[in-house]
């Protein structure tokens, strides 16, 4: 007798029916839950804390070629759902989803832990709209070793699909703050002993002389604003200082991602010239 197929999720049960709702921002603040799509996302996500992968979709062919982390979501409590391609399309925000879907819980860190902590490094995103820039400098503060990010009040929702799929990752790695207004922020940050920088490209101080000067190796917070209009007066006011990434060629300018990879991975640099760090290319 021929194996029977493995069971399907049908595509009108209930847990399809939720999951897709995550794909708003008032469901996801309602449920506390949000999606992770991908297979780093997912392998993250089950690797954070046990009870933060909730449940997990799959198709077929992605729990065959990715059994090690179907594996490790079911270690680590999350329900296991096979699914078809089209349910998992349903549940996707992506135009070619990878297979995997998983539904995480919240783990944004109260930003009273974070000043707990005493970081040494931490990028701020102030009134930051676009969720694939802030995903992507959520990861590049991962990358430069970073102990935390602080999204501002005004800035995107942390667990927008598009900025979850930017983080690659990242988002499960360092924590996060969410809804700070900012004037909290610097104050908590000052009183913390951080020094804060806001990055502008009209800003005072340039970013080579400083280091050049030797005054980025303390702990630093870096300001950075809206992709279209940068940081508002009131907002640089609150700063130490403002400081601009030179431009030595004929570019216009930087884009936000870009300009908080430079700012970032100068004060990791300055802060680890003592030791030195380990290269990107390294296993």
């Amino acid at each position: 007798m021929a194996p029977a197929s493995p069971e399907l999720i049908s595509p009108r049960s209930p847990r399809v029916s939720a999951a897709r709702r995550l794909a708003r921002r008032n469901f996801r603040g309602k449920e506390r839950l949000f999606l992770a799509e991908g297979p780093q996302a997912v392998r993250e996500a089950a690797a954070y804390g046990e009870g933060t992968l909730v449940e997990l979709f799959a198709t077929l062919d992605a729990a065959e070629r990715y059994a090690d982390i179907v594996g490790e979501a079911r270690s680590a409590g999350a329900r296991v759902h096979l699914a078809d391609e089209q349910v998992i399309a349903d549940i996707s925000t992506t135009v070619t989803p990878q297979g995997l879907v998983g539904v995480c819980r919240f783990i944004d860190t109260p930003f009273e832990e974070i000043l707990d902590a005493r970081p040494q490094l931490v990028a701020v995103l102030a009134n930051v709209r676009d969720p694939g820039n802030a995903g992507t400098v959520l990861r590049c503060a991962d990358a430069a070793g970073a102990e935390a990010v602080v999204l501002t009040d005004a800035s995107v929702d942390l667990y927008n699909p598009k900025a979850v799929r930017a983080s690659v990752g990242s988002l499960f790695h360092l924590p996060v703050a969410v809804g700070v207004p900012v004037e909290q922020a610097v104050a908590g940050l000052k009183d913390a002993g951080v020094r804060i920088l806001a990055a502008d490209g009209a800003g005072a101080h340039d970013l080579d002389e400083e280091l050049d000067k030797g005054a980025m190796g303390g702990p630093t917070a870096w300001v950075f604003g809206n992709e279209a209009w940068g940081l508002p007066e009131e907002t640089r006011a609150l700063a130490d200082a403002v400081v601009r990434v030179p431009i030595h060629g004929k570019a216009e300018s930087l884009n936000l991602a870009t300009a908080a990879a430079v700012c970032l991975y100068a004060s990791a640099r300055a802060q680890r010239a003592s030791g030195g760090c380990r290269s990107v290319t390294d296993s």
